[in-house]
């Protein structure tokens, strides 16, 4: 499947649409919502579009924030925007809300944006669980190098399903006030830099930019690198300006932030997987009416899909639009599974160190999660 650069719009708004048709055909998908008696007045039609999963219509109005990390055309804020646009056609009319790009509401960082979140001062965020390893350790299992499967749709039907994470690690992010709602894939995780990266010498004295948690700089020191954080909307001139030798990052952040402008080569090597978790302040959401939370919880799983196939035909179509470049041409390196095992085997040990920085409960956490994923392969 190929898409033009920007041309996944119209698939994602497809995708979106035959979502909602399908959810206002009435099918219980979670076998727990039950059945609304027919409305003699409505001839068996539907019921209205502002009545909950419930069956008790929308009565008030409510207006959102919804925050993200990332910008108009990127695969958070896409997200976000047509979460926003299911939701009030859902409630027709009823639920309405501003979607953010990064830095829009109070030029905010990534973790200003979360403690905003926090404070209750935005209701919604699309949360980078790299950004809140400081607030919540366990948080960084995502940090750990080859831990999910090579395969994106196992991936992200584990991080459908997990208990580990849907259940242990979202009451560890709800108790420091973020409620995750759900986990998703923005595609595999590549490098970039200013030389080549084929071996863990490659690293030596790198200077690679990472995002605030200790388990990523950690496992950049196994490779020999010199990590460092750096907030994303300052990475563009510290790479220009050789400041950080290379980043990390999906194919479709990459190129639409334009870090292959000013580095030279890129290592597709498959070492991680980007998550992201769709979060709600949880006191705001817990004093929403009950038919509200359904709609909002109804949503969030149409959207998990949809997300998919965006950041699947974004990635894909921005490969395309990096090698096709002359302008400014990088050289796009595919790591042999062989190079790859030698980045992995650096990488291992990593997991004691997470599961001795988080205590007991992080580390059954962890142990529950390598159980799941162990069953999918």
């Amino acid at each position: 499947m190929f898409f033009k650069k920007k041309g996944w719009k119209a698939f994602a708004v497809a995708g979106a649409l035959s979502v909602a048709l399908a959810a206002c055909g009435g099918e219980d998908t979670d076998g727990d919502l039950g059945e609304d008696p027919v409305d003699p007045d409505t001839n068996g039609d539907e019921a209205p579009a502002d009545e909950g999963s419930d069956g008790a219509a929308i009565e008030e109005s409510y207006h959102w924030d919804f925050v993200t990390e990332e910008v108009d055309g990127q695969v958070q804020y896409e997200y976000a925007q047509q979460f926003a646009d299911l939701l009030e056609e859902k409630s027709d009319g009823k639920i309405t809300m501003d979607v953010w790009e990064y830095g829009a509401f109070g030029g905010a960082t990534e973790v200003d944006q979360v403690e905003s979140l926090q404070m209750g001062d935005v209701e919604f965020a699309i949360v980078s669980p790299g950004f809140t390893g400081g607030m919540v350790p366990e948080g960084q299992v995502f940090a750990l190098h080859f831990l999910f499967p090579d395969d994106l749709e196992v991936t992200q039907e584990i991080l459908n399903t997990s208990e580990a994470l849907n259940v242990h690690l979202a009451e560890m992010y709800e108790a420091q006030g973020i409620k995750p709602l759900a986990f998703f894939t923005e595609g595999a995780m590549q490098w970039t830099g200013n030389r080549e990266l084929r071996t863990p010498d490659d690293f030596n004295g790198f200077q690679m930019r990472t995002q605030e948690s200790p388990l990523i700089m950690s496992s950049y020191e196994a490779y020999g690198a010199d990590p460092a954080p750096l907030s994303w909307g300052e990475l563009y001139l510290a790479l220009d300006r050789g400041n950080r030798d290379g980043q990390e990052n999906p194919i479709f952040f990459i190129e639409d932030a334009s870090f292959h402008e000013v580095q030279d080569h890129m290592t597709i090597s498959n070492h991680n997987n980007y998550v992201a978790m769709t979060t709600v302040n949880p006191d705001f959401y817990n004093e929403l009416p009950d038919n509200v939370r359904a709609l909002i919880d109804e949503t969030v799983e149409e959207m998990q899909p949809i997300v998919f196939d965006m950041q699947a035909g974004m990635n894909e179509s921005y490969l395309d639009s990096i090698i096709d470049d002359t302008e400014t041409p990088t050289e796009v390196i595919t790591l042999t599974e062989e190079e790859r095992e030698a980045f992995r085997e650096l990488a291992l040990p990593i997991r004691d160190e997470f599961r001795d920085s988080v205590g007991e409960d992080g580390a059954a956490m962890l142990d529950l999660l390598e159980e799941e994923i162990a069953a999918f392969e």
